[in-house]
């Protein structure tokens, strides 16, 4: 039992652990990392992205309930069955059309820092394909047509590099290799 003027003892740091031997899990690991990461380079992430996918998903859901509780019978309500039935399908191809063209393998989308000049935040994307521990990250302007976009950047590396040999991430590895990616893509690195 502590005295009244002892101090307190610090909150033991949960280690990050993955299954090894679940790709997915690896994956997902780092990747909530790089957001992580990312957040405390000072950008925000920008979630009108997702916002909208929402919005359009309880749009998907709010025709769906709204075919299942028509006042009317199957044989009266044909027409306004066919039309639900056509308006949810065009719904989620927009929404596939989303995931395909925008969101692809993105990881976050962010805002411009606070005080920045720059004019467009990151779209940080990631891959680990099957059946291989090749972890490939690359960071991406938002906006590519913009004068303050800068040329993409990449990395690709084995994911044994972060872990021990009990799936725990070796933080402090993990930070520096995407610090040092984001300040290759802001191009703030100093050249040895």
């Amino acid at each position: 039992m502590a005295s009244d003027g002892a101090a307190a003892t610090p909150a033991k740091v949960t280690p990050k652990k993955a299954n090894l031997l679940d790709p997915h899990s690896i994956k997902h690991l780092l990747d909530e990392t790089i957001s992580e990461v990312v957040k405390s380079k000072g950008y925000a992430e920008d979630n009108r992205l997702g916002n909208w996918k929402l919005l359009i998903g309880t749009a998907v859901i709010g025709v769906a309930l709204l075919a299942q509780f028509y006042p009317k019978k199957f044989p009266q309500n044909r027409e306004f069955l066919l039309g639900c039935i056509a308006l949810y399908v065009v719904m989620n191809v927009v929404l596939l059309i989303l995931s395909y063209t925008k969101e692809k393998d993105a990881i976050i989308f962010t805002h411009p820092p606070a005080g920045s000049f720059n004019s467009t935040g990151l779209v940080i994307s990631s891959k680990l394909p099957r059946f291989s521990d090749m972890y490939n990250l690359s960071i991406a302007s938002a906006d590519p047509q913009s004068i303050s976009a800068h040329k993409t950047v990449q990395f690709t590396k084995s994911v044994t590099k972060w872990f021990t040999k009990d799936g725990v991430l070796v933080e402090g590895l993990f930070w520096k290799d995407v610090e040092r990616l984001v300040d290759d893509y802001n191009n703030e690195r100093k050249s040895k």
